[in-house]
């Protein structure tokens, strides 16, 4: 039986896309667990490691998709398009949280999935990675917002900005605290 794992990352961020990985195991790998619990170096060490011993993909839904059909939707959409994106198809995908997108490969949801199954804890770890990057190269052409360190996500400094400069195209306008009125 063929599983995978996916995951998403920039869920609750004011900046960025939301990115989905799907990772399909060729071998046990350890020291896998929700990447938010590992350190940065860590993560990266470990992404190298996974993309070398797995079959992964990765889908990105932009925030102006976002503000479209929203968080909840692009996120499963992300989802979908990394499942489909994956060179083989699976008999089987784990996916992190509550909900599952609508494909028709069979999806099981697992709340915490990040941390129990090792499949997801893959994908959480190299969408995160992937994630990271993307937002790295984001604070080189915007380094007023800190992306590099804050990933998009709400920090202070991040909000004070968005009211003293305002929004990039990259930003959320349907988040809260991004467009001030």
């Amino acid at each position: 039986m063929i599983i995978a794992g996916v995951d998403e990352v920039g869920r609750g961020c004011l900046a960025g896309p939301v990115t989905a990985a799907a990772v399909i195991l060729n071998q046990s790998i350890s020291g896998l667990t929700d990447s938010k619990k590992i350190s940065s170096s860590k993560r990266e060490c470990l992404a190298k490691t996974i993309k070398e011993q797995s079959i992964f993909s990765f889908a990105s839904i932009s925030n102006d998709k976002i503000d479209e059909i929203n968080i909840h939707q692009a996120t499963l959409l992300a989802m979908q398009e990394a499942i489909m994106n994956l060179t083989i198809t699976p008999d089987l995908v784990y996916v992190d949280g509550k909900f599952t997108p609508d494909i028709e490969v069979n999806c099981k949801a697992v709340i915490g999935g990040d941390k129990l199954i090792s499949e997801i804890s893959a994908a959480s770890i190299i969408a995160k990675v992937h994630r990271d990057d993307l937002m790295k190269k984001l604070d080189k052409k915007y380094p007023i917002y800190d992306f590099a360190n804050n990933k998009g996500y709400g920090t202070s400094h991040h909000l004070n900005v968005l009211k003293e400069s305002g929004y990039t195209p990259w930003h959320r306008k349907s988040f809260k605290g991004v467009v001030v009125t």
